[in-house]
């Protein structure tokens, strides 16, 4: 699956890089937003949830510039939309797909459904969500993403290799997003691409696969950050990898770092599955 890593991007310094990152109202997504914003990044963000989204909107805007689109990955024109902002802003150098959805409907409570069980409607929208929406935003930034020798980054979950009882949809979906990241970084060897599994986090989409159990013994999404920005600042050969064995950044000028938070590489393999997005 390795190949070799792309070239730095290629933004001159009078020119800040741009990343465009889904899912970014709330959890992984907007924590990894704030690190490249105080990082110096322009952002193209996009979640759902309006209300949300025009918080995030808010904060980052008072570093960075941004654009906010809100709206669904699945939304032909507003994956149009995405591109758009980022040419705007001077082209994508980072896309990262981290908008997902657990069912593809709301469970209200209820348990994950069973593959036997799992309502058709909810499994196709699971699979427009994480797989069809990503790759088709993909397909849509790469002219960007060539021009600035950029970087896919895919957020995935162990669900996708480890077989956990009704979390079928959601690890089939994440196991297909990973074999396409793998595709891509062999079609495309000017453009770096990763899948990474965060790790189990405390976010609303964990709280919602589990309803009821206290998952207050779970790391914040602030926490994994430091690892990804690794990941962009060492480039390392495309491919999958957890967020746990990968080399954390140095501190930014502001928030946590590994040092100020609960280690990731703490996790072991019995950990529950880990859902990231928005």
């Amino acid at each position: 699956m390795d190949t070799a890593a792309a070239p730095a991007a290629t933004d001159s310094p009078q020119t800040p890089p741009v990343a465009v990152v889904t899912g970014a109202s709330r959890g992984l997504g907007l924590e990894l937003a704030r690190a490249l914003a105080r990082d110096g990044w322009q952002l193209v963000i996009t979640a759902r949830n309006t209300a949300e989204l025009a918080a995030a909107e808010a904060e980052l805007a008072a570093v960075t510039k941004v654009a906010a689109p809100a709206g669904s990955v699945v939304d032909d024109d507003h994956r149009e939309r995405l591109v758009e902002a980022a040419e705007a802003l001077g082209g994508a150098s980072l896309l990262v797909n981290n908008a997902s959805t657990l069912t593809g409907y709301d469970l209200d409570g209820a348990s994950l459904p069973t593959l036997a069980g799992f309502p058709l409607p909810g499994l196709l929208e699971t699979f427009e969500v994480n797989v069809l929406g990503p790759i088709a935003l993909t397909q849509l930034l790469l002219p960007q993403l060539r021009d600035h020798r950029g970087a896919v980054l895919n957020i995935s979950s162990d669900a996708a290799v480890e077989a956990y009882p009704g979390w079928g949809g959601y690890g089939a979906s994440k196991a297909a997003l990973d074999h396409a990241s793998a595709v891509l970084a062999t079609e495309e060897p000017a453009v770096a691409v990763w899948a990474v599994d965060p790790g189990d986090m405390r976010t609303r989409m964990h709280q919602e696969a589990f309803p009821g159990e206290d998952i207050s013994d779970r790391p914040l999404p602030a926490t994994v950050v430091p690892a990804l920005l690794g990941l962009l600042r060492d480039r390392p050969a495309a491919g999958r990898y957890r967020a746990a064995d990968l080399p954390a950044a140095g501190p930014t000028a502001a928030g946590p770092t590994a040092a100020d938070a609960p280690a990731v590489a703490a996790r072991t393999a019995a950990d529950a599955p880990t859902p990231a997005g928005e």
